[in-house]
């Protein structure tokens, strides 16, 4: 299934279908603030083992993220994170970072493994937005790299679209996507650390 979807103003009808392809276990690509994304629902273990396989890794060993609506889920899957770490993530958010918490006990789980820490993604597109606020819960997501060695990343989801089509179950065209990823930030410690710089900027 192939659904164009207006980044700014989605429409809920479209929004809902994707929405109906993650609650069986489907598979997504889909345009975050960065790069587009594969995506499927947190509570389908295989969907998350589809996607490893996708990328040439065992879910196991995954650092996969996942995609909030807002910062109101945090509790339901991070552990306690400082005052500090939580302003500045509601000074970043929405926008293109991923936080590196703490998991909660069910985060192993979903993962089936020993993971004990998960990224956090609120990206500034309102089309991943509205598909978690649909779905109930957050979207399990991962970049999609593209195999040339020269382009990291592919922007047109035509493209994405031709060479998935027979392993996903739909893709959501929300136009050209960037081609730098998030900049990631490891919270886990006394401080926050920048482990890779994207498109974001940290001051």
């Amino acid at each position: 299934m192939y659904l164009k979807i207006h980044p700014e103003n989605p429409g809920q009808r479209q929004i809902r279908r994707v929405s109906e392809v993650l609650h069986k276990g489907g598979i997504i690509v889909y345009p975050t603030d960065t790069v587009y994304a594969f995506g499927c629902d947190i509570l389908h273990h295989k969907a998350v083992e589809k996607i490893a396989r996708l990328k040439g890794i065992r879910a196991s060993q995954a650092n996969f993220s996942f995609i909030f609506s807002d910062l109101s889920q945090l509790s339901d899957y991070t552990r306690l994170v400082s005052n500090t770490v939580f302003k500045m993530m509601k000074a970043y958010l929405p926008g293109p970072y991923t936080f590196i918490l703490p998991a909660r006990n069910n985060i192993p789980r979903i993962f089936q493994s020993k993971k004990k820490t998960i990224g956090i993604r609120i990206p500034d597109n309102q089309i991943p937005l509205e598909i978690v606020r649909e779905l109930g819960h957050p979207i399990m997501t991962t970049s999609i790299h593209d195999d040339d060695k020269l382009i990291e990343y592919t922007t047109d989801p035509e493209l994405i679209w031709d060479k998935y089509k027979t392993q996903v179950d739909a893709l959501v065209d929300g136009g050209y996507g960037k081609n730098e990823p998030s900049t990631v930030i490891d919270c886990t410690g006394d401080e926050p650390v920048v482990l890779r710089q994207g498109i974001g900027s940290v001051d």
